[in-house]
């Protein structure tokens, strides 16, 4: 997916100065088994990125292991997790102006003694964060979507939901728009929990006594947030054009229209810290891993996603 992002950007002359952290040899391997056109240029220092990148894809040495696609094992885990430290040390260090993270098996992280969640947590908490400030946004060309819950049980999410939550991750967004997208008034949809917005009480009550208030304190704020919009309603191409971003109730109210417009170019945004992190959205697709088939259009995109974002914080 790497080695397919960089050839795809670098045909099309739109390839960052980037440079991957880890796995030469791994990378090397992989481009020669599946016929890839794509020279590795290992570096020893971030700094020798901006000269390697004329003659190939830069990745820092030192960290490195065998090429076995689809079979997550201990010694992958252990390059995912050292490769993931240090570039988040670089990023930290403004060493680096952003890190764009591929997807990560887990399972065989948690196996290593890997504690976080998934990469956002472990993020948040190298950038001394309260886990709730790292906001995650789905990007597309067409539609932006943030769930306010994410990996709970639907049944929990009423629960879960207060005005406090709802404005709290909303002036995140906002200055993450503002910020990193260059949208000095963001324009923030807020989706509805119930089918109808409630329909006046009689499917729930949440958007009148959470929902409605949140979007109110957030207007007294200056902030242009407008809702509850009713879920069927909320992403037609007439919808989608009145705003910046939708916040949504749940985790698949914001994933499931993402993904059926923008699959191919989805881009897991983290809001809230001090650094810039983008990361294709989606999985690591073992399915097909080593077989030269994975559209690397995600990554591309989060790629040129992550640029764009540095170039906007100047």
């Amino acid at each position: 997916m790497i080695l397919g992002a960089w050839t795809r950007l670098r045909a099309e002359r739109r390839a960052p100065p980037a440079f991957v952290v880890g796995g030469p040899e791994l990378l090397r391997a992989c481009a020669e088994r599946l016929g890839i056109d794509c020279p590795i240029v290992p570096i020893a220092e971030p700094a020798e990125a901006l000269f390697a990148h004329a003659a190939g894809l830069p990745v820092m040495a030192g960290l490195d292991g065998p090429w076995h696609p689809a079979e997550p094992s201990q010694g992958g885990a252990r390059l995912a997790l050292a490769s993931l430290q240090w570039a988040t040390k670089f990023a930290l260090s403004d060493v680096a102006s952003g890190l764009v993270t591929a997807p990560v098996a887990k399972g065989a992280l948690a196996a290593i003694g890997w504690e976080y969640p998934g990469q956002t947590e472990f993020l948040a908490d190298a950038c001394a964060r309260p886990y709730r400030d790292a906001v995650m946004m789905l990007a597309g060309p067409s539609l932006r979507t943030v769930p306010l819950t994410v990996h709970v049980a639907l049944a929990e999410v009423p629960a879960l939901l207060s005005v406090e939550l709802i404005t709290h991750k909303a002036r995140i967004v906002a200055a993450g728009l503002t910020r990193d997208f260059g949208i000095a008034q963001p324009r923030l949809a807020i989706a509805a929990l119930n089918p109808h917005a409630g329909e006046g009480g009689q499917f729930g009550d949440e958007e009148a006594c959470i929902i409605a208030p949140a979007i109110a304190a957030l207007q007294a704020e200056g902030i242009a947030a407008f809702g509850p919009v009713p879920g069927d309603a909320l992403f037609t191409p007439r919808a989608r054009a009145g705003y910046d971003a939708a916040l949504c109730m749940y985790h698949d109210q914001a994933l499931i229209p993402l993904k059926a417009l923008e699959f191919d170019e989805g881009v897991n945004v983290t809001l809230g810290l001090p650094i810039i992190r983008t990361s294709p959205d989606h999985g690591t697709a073992y399915d097909i891993a080593g077989q030269g088939i994975a559209d690397p259009g995600a990554m591309a995109a989060a790629l040129v996603m992550a640029a764009e974002m540095a170039q906007a914080r100047g």
